[in-house]
């Protein structure tokens, strides 16, 4: 059974720095139709800003990431990408943690309905009736694939710079893990719940698939998972249950614009946290439906060797037109609660940090990493910070046909090659490009794309 605790966490518990983080859902960059509501909108993501600087400067520590569940964008055109970057960027410079430090996944608004050809309709509507057979059939189908995913063209360019790949055999994203204290670790599992989204879903349709429901448990490993639609969207949310209650320690998403809270024992010893997110920027803002995030810190409980989760809900006051703290929606819920984690007492016990002052200082960075399943993984886990930096620019900063006049500049492919390059494939020449030692001139030439970019955009 889990445990609760009556005061907020403050900053360090014990002897180890807590994992701290922005979570963010449903920011539907570009929804607005008007310039008032632009206007609005932008105000409430600039207090947006100050709140989360403000939080984590009181908590004592800098952020170790910021989370977004899905809906970064409306339309899922590359213009919403731009300024979710832009604004994420200075999101994640006020509360001290690199920009690179994002993790996402997809929302049913991450899909270009414009993409949705008679084939993809097709496609979705056999998956729908049919379920896990006819979506083994279209992933294991490279040229069917490519029917479902093509729709998250200008998503993937955005989430693949920040490392976040889809990964389009229908297996849950290459991860990220952060050790919250020494053989502690929790593992951020990023699942894909709009692979099968079209232009208007229907609660309890939708599909993850059996390449996405199983993930493989590792001793001392605890996992959080990372995905848009509730469980109750799915057709297939019996098994994921399951699956997710026996594996999983935490489950946060989004969607519905509304927050919920709720931890349910699995059994004894073993729980699961259901973290629904309200959205940061909902369609219609009214006494129900406004502006929320979360501030979620992750951490070791050494009395019972547990993961410990504090839930800071935050929400937009009307009339002082600012975030405070959430206390109708904590109201009968405890800020921290420390989960029954049996993956971390399987791995071999803590030991204690020898440093100055028994205090871990540094910051507990996420980190990405292979696949267990298959092993495989869309990111290079030895990729140093500088080429990752040119890796977002790359992708998240510049249109595909800026990308390929740099790939055909810099003889990566050749200037009469007309066949259009997918994600994947401009990934590859992107790494070989890394791998001839060229990321000084990778760089310089991104440089003289946004700046081209720029005085297109001012003509």
């Amino acid at each position: 059974m889990f445990m609760v605790e009556p005061d907020a966490y403050k900053g360090r518990r014990g002897k180890f720095v807590s994992a701290v983080f922005i979570h963010l859902s449903d920011i539907h960059f570009g929804q607005e139709k008007d310039g008032g509501l632009v206007t609005i909108n932008d105000d409430a993501k600039e207090r947006l800003l100050d709140d989360a600087c403000a939080e984590i400067a009181n908590l004592g520590v800098t952020a170790s990431g910021i989370i977004v569940t899905g809906d970064i964008a409306y339309a899922a055109k590359r213009e919403e990408y731009a300024k979710a970057g832009e604004w994420l960027d200075r999101l994640a410079a006020r509360i001290g943690c690199d920009r690179l430090d994002i993790q996402l996944v997809p929302g049913n608004h991450d899909i270009d309905r414009d993409a949705i050809t008679k084939v993809a309709k097709f496609h979705l509507e056999a998956v729908r009736d049919k379920g896990d057979a006819m979506l083994d059939m279209l992933l294991d189908d490279e040229t069917q694939r490519e029917a479902l995913y093509g729709r998250f063209a200008a998503y993937r360019d955005f989430s693949g710079g920040y490392g976040c790949d889809l990964d389009v055999g229908g297996v849950y994203s290459a991860d990220g893990a952060v050790v919250i204290a020494p053989g502690r670790t929790l593992r951020f599992v990023r699942l894909n719940s709009a692979l099968i989204c079209s232009r208007k879903d229907d609660e309890g349709k939708l599909i993850l698939g059996a390449r996405q429901r199983v993930f493989e448990a590792i001793n001392g490993e605890e996992m959080v998972v990372l995905v848009h639609h509730p469980l109750n969207w799915l057709q297939d949310s019996k098994e994921a249950a399951r699956y997710f209650g026996a594996r999983a320690r935490v489950i946060i998403s989004g969607h519905e614009h509304f927050p919920s809270l709720e931890i349910k024992p699995i059994e004894h010893g073993c729980d699961l946290m259901m973290l629904a997110a309200g959205a940061t920027a909902p369609d219609d803002v009214d006494e129900k439906y406004t502006y929320k995030y979360n501030i979620l810190t992750f951490d070791w409980d050494e009395a019972t060797d547990g993961l410990a989760v504090t839930v800071n809900p935050r929400t937009w006051n009307f009339e002082m037109k600012r975030f405070e703290k959430d206390l109708p929606f904590l109201d009968g819920k405890q800020e921290r609660n420390v989960l029954g984690s049996p993956y971390f007492r399987s791995g071999v016990p803590p030991s204690k940090p020898e440093v100055a002052g028994g205090v871990v200082e540094a910051r507990p960075q996420v980190q990405p990493v292979a696949n267990p399943i298959t092993g495989s993984k869309e990111v290079d886990l030895s990729m140093p910070d500088d080429v990752r930096l040119v890796r977002l620019r790359f992708f998240r900063d510049l249109p595909e046909d800026r990308r390929r006049k740099i790939l055909i500049d810099m003889g990566a492919i050749p200037e009469d090659l007309t066949d259009r390059l997918d994600h994947t494939i401009e990934q590859r020449f992107f790494a070989k490009l890394v791998a001839q030692g060229r990321v000084g001139d990778l760089s310089a030439a991104i440089d003289v794309a946004v700046e081209e970019q720029k005085r297109g955009d001012a003509a």
